[in-house]
């Protein structure tokens, strides 16, 4: 499935990639998907649909029993070279409880042999970025569930990342904090320039957070994985509040539950 008239060359590819674990469960089955530069897809799916292993595979976090991936329309062997980098944020924060802020948010420099100074500016000029400014110093243990989020979406984009791989990262969190971290995330995704495009894909089961955030939503049927189709979310950035209570919202949300129900054979309501 090539990415739908973008004209932009192809970031990642999975080409009828299936994936079964030793213990015998067919996660995936011959998903294709194509993610072309600057978008932002959501795949949407029912728990246990095989987003997070998708994710994963896109990741290069493991590999497919059957297909083939590509990124950037290459291997694997050239994930983190300039131009092809790759960072993910997971479900929970993963922070070191016994590291401070900043150094949860500098360890991948440091891993990278990033000089130390280089490092902290780094990693203060992007706490700034995700709103944590003042916060450097800090335990992980003292700071809020939405706040550990943004600690951990630091560490990601720390390392300026070209495509951004995002498992369900709010889905613990109340509707307010969820919102608002929503909203941030579409202001991250837009400061990147026509030079330096950021691809994001996001993982959720939540209907109206992927017609909010998208420009794309993949929905996926129940196990084994399979693209039942896609939607388009053909609406203007920035996104604010009143496109959430707007028509056309409802609109987009309803032709999602339509064929998310379609896919799971539910009833649509």
């Amino acid at each position: 499935m090539s990415p739908p008239g973008t004209g932009l060359r192809t970031v990642v590819e999975l080409d009828r990639v299936t994936r079964t674990y030793p213990n015998g469960t067919r996660a995936l089955d011959a998903v294709s998907l194509a993610v072309a530069e600057g978008e932002f897809v959501t795949l949407l799916g029912p728990s246990g649909c095989g987003k997070s292993t998708l994710l994963g595979i896109a990741a290069a976090l493991q590999p497919p029993s059957r297909g083939a991936v590509r990124w950037w329309g290459e291997g694997a062997e050239r994930i983190g070279a300039a131009g092809h980098r790759l960072a993910m944020v997971f479900q929970s924060a993963t922070l070191m409880p016994w590291l401070r802020v900043a150094s949860n948010v500098r360890l991948p420099l440091d891993l990278a042999g990033v000089g130390r100074g280089a490092a902290e500016r780094a990693a203060r000029d992007t706490l700034m970025r995700v709103g944590l400014a003042g916060c450097e110093a800090s335990y992980p243990r003292v700071l809020s569930g939405g706040m550990q989020m943004r600690a951990s979406l630091a560490r990601a984009l720390v390392t300026e990342p070209d495509l951004l791989l995002m498992d369900e990262p709010f889905g613990a969190l109340d509707e307010i904090t969820r919102a608002r971290l929503d909203a941030d995330l579409l202001g991250l995704w837009a400061q990147r320039g026509a030079g330096r495009r950021l691809t994001v894909v996001f993982v959720t089961h939540s209907i109206y957070e992927a017609v909010y955030l998208s420009q794309r939503v993949v929905v996926m049927s129940a196990r084994p994985g399979r693209i039942a189709g896609e939607v388009a979310i053909d609406e203007p950035y920035p996104r604010t509040d009143d496109f959430r209570v707007s028509q056309r919202f409802a609109s987009h949300a309803r032709a999602l539950q339509r064929l998310l129900a379609a896919a799971t054979g539910a009833e649509a309501g």
